[in-house]
């Protein structure tokens, strides 16, 4: 069974917090129920006690799919990591989430303004073997102490951006880390979405689906733009209204169950936060279910 979830950022941004900053939180979560999703990933508005945060979802409708933990282990090993990430694991787990979305931003630029995408961190060839050990020892922590699946967000800006990063990622891990697949920085990174799918199938435990617009990815890369200044001049946007083909992803997603989420960041100025929430579950939910998904009401 899939389920989809949307994730707050194309109300409000997490990494530009004055984009979308005056939308208050019940508008966020009422438009994207509007919209058919739910199940909504943590932003920065929400509240991050259990006990204050479940009725503000349950009032809309919503679960807690998950939320992004920043990993530091290039800098520190698996146990001061389960120890800072404490907080946001108990959270997730009692509010019923099944996986933590980690990256590493220890070294990250994706949300530094001025920072070009071409001056991002690449990890050393001798480094991998360590960051793959402790991301997989942190793994098999967050599994025992909180019943939750660490799934990896490959992120434009950070160590595992392009798909050749991502396969080495997954070669030096072990089955403990899992993959979240997110269409969106696949494709700007310069890979194939429906590739990587079929690659690490085995491994893949969260969807995130954004579309990219052509013609301003390759005004960025031409013009060595930073992430944030891609994001607002419109970089990505939903899905089906982009360059991505998600049939040709979903297609090597047979057997997938879990939570599929919308995760599209735009500037809410200029891409008015409902309707393009209405156009994205339209349009992922119908691919969905021509690819023979079921998809829970």
């Amino acid at each position: 069974m899939i389920r989809i979830g949307a994730n707050p950022i194309g109300w409000s941004n997490d990494d530009m917090i004055e984009i979308g900053g005056e939308t208050p939180l019940e508008v966020c979560l009422a438009e994207a129920r509007e919209a058919g999703f739910t199940g909504m990933e943590l932003g920065n508005k929400f509240p991050r006690e259990a006990e204050t945060l479940r009725p503000v979802l349950d009032a809309h409708g919503h679960s807690l799919v998950s939320g992004w933990y920043s990993t530091e282990l290039l800098l520190r090993d698996e146990n001061a990591e389960i120890e800072a990430a404490a907080a946001h694991a108990t959270l997730l787990r009692d509010m019923g989430s099944t996986v933590m979305i980690v990256c590493e931003t220890s070294n990250a630029i994706h949300g530094q303004m001025e920072t070009p995408l071409s001056e991002r961190p690449i990890l050393p060839h001798d480094v991998w073997p360590r960051f793959g050990m402790r991301l997989t020892a942190f793994a098999l922590k967050l599994k025992q102490a909180y019943g939750l699946d660490l799934v990896y967000h490959h992120h434009m800006g950070t160590i595992v951006q392009t798909e050749a990063e991502i396969d080495r990622l997954m070669a030096s891990t072990g089955d403990a880390v899992h993959l979240l697949l997110d269409t969106g920085h696949v494709t700007w990174g310069g890979g194939d979405p429906a590739r990587v799918a079929r690659n690490h199938f085995s491994r893949i435990a969260h969807v995130h689906t954004k579309d990219v617009r052509a013609e301003i990815m390759l005004k960025s890369n031409s013009e060595d733009w930073s992430f944030l200044k891609s994001v607002l001049a419109g970089v990505y946007t939903v899905p089906g209204d982009g360059l991505i083909d998600f049939s040709s992803v979903f297609a090597e997603l047979k057997g997938y169950e879990g939570w599929v989420v919308v995760e599209a960041e735009q500037d809410p100025e200029k891409a008015h936060p409902l309707t393009y929430a209405k156009m994205g579950y339209g349009h992922l939910r119908a691919v969905l279910e021509r690819a023979g998904f079921a998809v829970a009401a």
